[in-house]
C-alpha cells in the first residue's frame, strides 16, 4: 500500500502531516510513501529531504494515495475541503467531527475510511498518538509569547539604579495541557502567576510549576477523559462573580477553557475587562468555538476599555516546524498500530480504532458520532 502526504488546503495552514524523519518508519513497515511537491515547505522541510529519506515526490498525492495523511482533513472556517482523491481511500487527520458538514457526505459517498485525530482516547496506550495534547502544548507556549509581546511592561522583576520594576501578574484560566504550558512559560519569563480550573484535581500540577491555584467554592466540573464538562448558566454566573477580582488585578489573562464539541464557556465578561488596568492583555485561546472572553474576536486583535484582547486561531500553525514534528509522530504512531505486513488492518474491536473511525464503507459505525452527525 502507499501513503500520500498532500499540501494542506486550508489557506492559513503551514503544518505538514509527515516530516522526513518519520518516512523510514513507514517504509520499514512495508508502505510506499509519496509526498506532494512543496508539501513541507511552509514548515521548513524541503522536497530533497523527503527524497533522501526514501519518499517519492508526486504532483497530486491526494488522487494517488491509498492512505492519505493530512493535518486538516475536513472543511473548516474559510476553507473548502477538496474531498477524497478516489473511492475507498483511507484519510487520517483533524476532521472537526462535532457537527454535520459536507466533507462527511463526500466521505460516505466515496466509501472513505476516515479517522479523526481529535477523537484519540485519553488512555495510556494512546498517549503517543494524542495530537490534541501535542498541539495544545504549543498553543499554551504561543499564548504566553503573544501576551509578552502585547503587554507594555516586562514580565520579570528587575532591580536597577533607577528603581525596582515589579513583576507582571499573570492569570491562566483552564489548566489543561495548554494552560499548564502557558503557566510554565509565563513563569520562566519572570511573571507571578495564578491559575484556576473547575477541576480541583489540577491544583497539585499548578503548584508544582510555582504558580498559585485560585480556589473557588464551586461544584467540581470534570467530565470524561479528564476534560471539563459543560455546566449550566447558574454555575458560570457564580464562577464569573468569584473570578472578577482576580481578573481585575491581573496584567495578563490567558484563557484556555474548551469543551470538546461544545461552545466555549464565557468566563471573562465585558464588565470584568472594564475593571482591568489600561494596557493589560487577554489572550483567548478558545475563540474558534466562541471564546472565553465576551469581547474577543476570532483571529483578531481588539482593544476594549484600554485592554488588548487577542483571539489567535493559528497558534500551532504559527509554530509549524515543531507542530509538524509532533503531529507527524502522533499520526505515524496511530497509522503503524493498524499496519500488518504492509497492509492496513482496521480492527473495530480495538478501542482506539473504534473511537476514531468516523466513516467506513458509506456508514458511520460509531453510534455516538452517528447521533452527532445525523447519520
Amino acid at each position: 500500500m502507499n501513503v500520500g502526504v498532500p499540501k494542506e488546503h486550508h489557506p492559513a495552514e503551514r503544518r505538514v502531516a509527515l516530516i522526513p524523519a518519520h518516512v523510514p518508519s513507514l517504509t520499514r513497515a512495508g508502505l510506499d510513501v509519496m509526498v506532494e511537491r512543496g508539501a513541507g515547505e511552509e514548515s521548513g522541510h524541503a522536497d530533497a529531504e523527503y527524497e533522501a529519506k526514501g519518499a517519492s515526490l508526486v504532483e497530486n498525492a491526494r488522487s494517488e494515495a491509498d492512505i492519505l495523511l493530512t493535518v486538516r482533513s475536513a472543511a473548516a472556517a474559510g476553507d473548502t475541503d477538496p474531498g477524497p482523491g478516489r473511492d475507498g481511500q483511507t484519510i487520517i487527520g483533524f476532521l472537526e467531527p462535532w457537527e454535520p458538514h459536507a466533507s462527511f457526505t463526500a466521505y460516505r459517498k466515496h466509501r472513505v475510511s476516515a479517522f479523526s485525530m481529535e477523537l484519540i482516547p485519553r488512555i495510556t496506550r494512546a498517549q503517543s498518538m494524542d495530537a490534541l495534547s501535542s498541539m495544545a502544548s504549543l498553543a499554551g507556549y504561543r499564548a504566553a509569547i503573544l501576551a509578552a509581546e502585547a503587554l507594555p511592561k516586562m514580565f520579570p522583576m528587575m532591580m536597577t539604579a533607577a528603581g525596582t520594576i515589579v513583576p507582571a501578574r499573570g492569570f491562566v484560566v483552564g489548566v489543561g495541557v495548554a494552560g499548564l504550558q502557558a503557566i510554565a512559560t509565563v513563569r520562566r519569563l519572570g511573571a507571578v502567576v495564578s491559575a484556576y480550573d473547575v477541576r480541583p484535581a489540577v491544583k497539585e500540577q499548578v503548584l508544582s510549576l510555582g504558580a498559585k491555584f485560585v480556589e473557588m467554592e464551586l461544584e467540581t466540573a470534570e467530565g470524561q477523559g479528564g476534560y471539563a464538562k459543560e455546566m449550566d448558566e447558574t454555575f458560570y454566573r457564580r464562577q464569573r462573580e468569584l473570578m472578577g477580582d482576580v481578573v481585575a488585578e491581573s496584567d495578563l489573562v490567558i484563557t484556555t477553557a474548551a469543551i470538546p464539541g461544545k461552545p466555549s464557556p464565557v468566563l471573562v465578561t465585558g464588565e470584568m475587562v472594564a475593571r482591568m488596568q489600561p494596557g493589560s492583555v487577554i489572550v483567548d485561546l478558545a475563540t474558534e468555538r466562541g471564546g472565553n472572553c465576551e469581547l474577543s474576536e476570532p483571529g483578531r486583535r481588539v482593544v476594549r476599555h484600554g485592554v488588548t484582547i487577542l483571539g489567535p486561531t493559528d497558534t500551532a500553525s504559527a509554530l509549524a516546524y515543531n507542530a509538524s514534528q509532533l503531529y507527524s509522530k502522533n499520526v505515524t504512531t496511530f497509522l503503524l498500530a493498524m499496519v500488518k505486513d504492509g497492509e492496513l488492518t482496521v480492527d473495530t474491536d480495538d478501542e482506539i480504532v473504534a473511537a476514531t473511525l468516523v466513516t467506513r464503507d458509506g456508514e458511520i459505525p460509531n453510534a455516538e458520532i452517528r447521533g452527532r452527525l445525523g447519520g
